[in-house]
């Protein structure tokens, strides 16, 4: 154990006893010192509710002990009347706290579609780019036990597969950025006891009673269900059952992936024979990770259209899912990128398409974009690449308006592009 894991470790003993387990668990400390080891930099992402005020009281008291400092930043989604008041709260929590803070707002809502998970998207976006403004290694959340036993009535009732059944993650990589949940065992009851017993305070969301909010109802519902036993420790221990059965498919997936799986420019080909010798759960779970990597989505299309799906591959045809192309050619199966789901064009700083990293000497007023037909035309050389034009249709290329600059898969210009995570890569992190 380093020095300052050794004052830290004295310093929760010396706590109240209710204190000491919320404390290890903020820290890293139950999971043996490797969540939250210094010195480093933690950014702390704080909505003014009681989870995450607990979380901020909690690691300002021990950052300084583990030798790394702490930010915090607060998410204002302008979807509430409240919410500026709310960040305002934060801000001054942590100006007698000592600690850094920044409101990041979202303001970029969408017209149509799934707010709050858009909502949820955009908070991790903007908290990525913050952390790497910042030079914060890593970013910590405060979701808890209660909201893992939400999650989980709610990925019943979409219907969702093994891993919405799962659980939440303890900690990820996205945008290029680590983020954490150190008190994902903790209860809410037991923050805001914490909270309660310091003379602390915190913001309610008026929306945790709204019953237009699915989590609100889910919320709800945990309470109508525990005269059956169906209790937030109960379904933890479901879904950490859960985890394991699917460590076991992802072993045997992975290994599957290692030996029949080949990846080139972004797609990905494997033997019509190989894919129907794995049984149909598998099949299922390799589709939905390849969507899930081609596409960046966070979730898994839902059970009904990938079971279609993987039942039509068995024979020759043609078909596209969350942002993918499927075909069976009869012996092989190529997945794609669908270029209609291809990100648009953006500015030249290295990432794009959620996998693509792309490397060259960027000049101002360049951006990255799929090549295109168009492209395609400005490349003589890309037969030589032995690539076929579906392929480099929807892979990176720089431009400087409509001239093009390097497309690297192609064989044009000077830059390089490679997919990271790969495939495989993408399959033993998730």
């Amino acid at each position: 154990m380093t020095a300052s894991l050794e004052v830290l470790t004295r310093w929760i003993d010396s706590q109240p006893e209710e204190d000491r387990r919320l404390l290890q668990a903020a820290t890293g400390l139950d999971q043996g010192g490797e969540v939250l080891p210094g010195p480093m930099a933690v950014g702390l992402a704080v909505s003014g509710g009681g989870d995450s005020m607990a979380l901020l009281h909690l690691l300002a008291g021990a950052a300084p002990l583990l030798g790394f400092r702490v930010e915090v930043a607060t998410v204002d989604h302008r979807l509430r009347p409240e919410s500026a008041d709310e960040a305002a709260f934060v801000a001054r929590t942590c100006a007698l706290l000592g600690l850094r803070h920044d409101t990041l707002p979202w303001t970029d809502h969408p017209v149509t579609g799934n707010l709050m998970q858009a909502a949820s998207e955009a908070r991790r976006a903007l908290l990525a780019q913050w952390a790497q403004q910042r030079g914060l290694a890593r970013v910590a959340m405060a979701h808890t036990s209660d909201d893992q036993a939400e999650g989980f009535l709610m990925a019943l009732a979409r219907g969702t597969g093994l891993d919405g059944l799962c659980g939440m993650r303890r900690d990820w990589m996205e945008h290029g950025t680590h983020f954490i949940r150190p008190l994902l065992r903790q209860s809410r009851q037991e923050l805001r006891g914490y909270l309660q017993r310091h003379g602390l305070t915190w913001r309610e969301d008026p929306t945790n009673e709204d019953d237009r909010y699915t989590r609100s109802r889910a919320r709800k519902a945990m309470a109508a269900l525990a005269p059956l036993g169906i209790v937030e420790g109960r379904l933890t221990d479901t879904m950490r059952n859960l985890a394991d059965v699917r460590r076991v498919l992802d072993v045997t997936l992975g290994g599957f992936v290692e030996r029949s799986v080949q990846e080139g420019a972004g797609t990905l080909f494997l033997r019509r024979t190989l894919y129907l010798d794995l049984p149909h759960l598998l099949r299922r779970r390799f589709l939905a990770l390849v969507i899930r990597w081609m596409s960046g989505a966070r979730h898994p299309p839902r059970s009904e259209p990938l079971f279609e799906l993987s039942m039509a591959l068995r024979d020759p045809c043609t078909m596209t899912l969350g942002g993918c192309i499927f075909k069976n050619g009869g012996s092989q199966i190529g997945i794609v990128r669908e270029p209609r789901a291809v990100q648009p064009r953006v500015a030249a700083t290295g990432r794009w398409d959620h996998r693509w990293q792309v490397e060259a000497d960027f000049q101002p007023g360049q951006e990255i974009g799929a090549l295109g037909e168009d492209g395609l035309q400005q490349c003589p050389d890309w037969r030589e690449t032995g690539l076929a034009w579906e392929m480099l249709r929807v892979t990176p290329a720089i431009w400087q308006g409509d001239t093009l600059i390097a497309a690297p898969c192609a064989g044009f210009g000077a830059a390089t592009a490679t997919c990271a995570p790969s495939f495989h890569q993408f399959l033993l992190s998730h």
